[in-house]
C-alpha cells in the first residue's frame, strides 16, 4: 500500500460542556468527551442492549475552537471529522500513561452542529464549520462557516472544491432529495 489514512468520523452527544484552555503560544484549545452508542437485540434473551463508547476530542483549530466554546453544551449532538492521535504523559504518581484522542487540527477536520440551537430536539439545523485552509470537507466550505439558519430559511448549496468538482459531501440538513426511500435490508 502506497499510503495510509488516519480519519475518524463520529456522530454523538457531548458528555459535558467543553473545556477551554490556551497553549503556551496563546492558541485556544478546546476539549470535550463525545458519547456514541450502539444498540442491538440480544439473540439469547431478545432484550434490547446498548453500549456507549466515550471519545476524547481535542480541537486545535482556532475557528472551530471559537465555535465549540460558543455553541457546544452538554447533550448537544455533533458530527465531527478528525484523526486519531495517542499521546504519552506522566501521572502524579510518576507512571507513564497513554491517551488516545480524536484531534481536529488547524488544517484538517470538521465540526457540524446537528441539533437545533434552542430545543436540543435533534432537528439537524446545525451549521457546518470546517477546519483548514480554504479546502472543502463534507460539503461545507472550511474557510469560515457560520451557525446554521433555522430550517425556515432557504438552504444554501454546498460549497465546491477548488478544482470545480461538486463536493458530494454529507448534508447535515437531511435535504438530499435524490435518495431512494426504500431501505435495502
Amino acid at each position: 500500500m502506497a499510503g495510509s489514512v488516519n480519519k475518524v468520523i463520529l456522530v454523538g452527544n457531548l458528555g459535558k460542556d467543553p473545556e477551554v484552555r490556551s497553549s503556551q503560544s496563546g492558541a485556544k484549545i478546546v476539549s470535550f468527551s463525545l458519547a456514541t452508542s450502539d444498540t442491538w437485540n440480544d439473540r439469547a434473551s431478545g432484550e434490547r442492549r446498548e453500549r456507549t463508547e466515550w471519545h476524547r476530542v481535542v480541537i486545535f483549530n482556532e475557528r472551530l475552537a471559537d465555535v465549540a466554546e460558543r455553541f457546544l453544551r452538554k447533550g448537544r449532538k455533533v458530527y465531527l471529522e478528525g484523526s486519531l492521535q495517542t499521546r504519552k504523559w506522566t501521572d502524579q504518581g510518576g507512571q507513564e500513561r497513554y491517551t488516545t484522542e480524536v484531534i481536529i487540527d488547524r488544517f484538517r477536520g470538521e465540526l457540524v452542529l446537528l441539533d437545533s440551537r434552542n430545543s436540543g430536539e435533534g432537528e439537524s439545523e446545525g451549521g457546518g464549520f470546517g477546519g483548514g485552509s480554504g479546502s472543502s470537507y463534507g460539503g461545507y466550505n472550511s474557510g469560515g462557516g457560520g451557525y446554521g439558519a433555522p430550517s425556515s430559511a432557504p438552504r444554501q448549496q454546498p460549497a465546491q472544491r477548488s478544482g470545480g468538482n461538486s463536493s458530494g459531501g454529507w448534508d447535515a440538513s437531511g435535504g438530499n432529495g435524490d435518495l431512494d426511500d426504500e431501505i435495502p435490508f
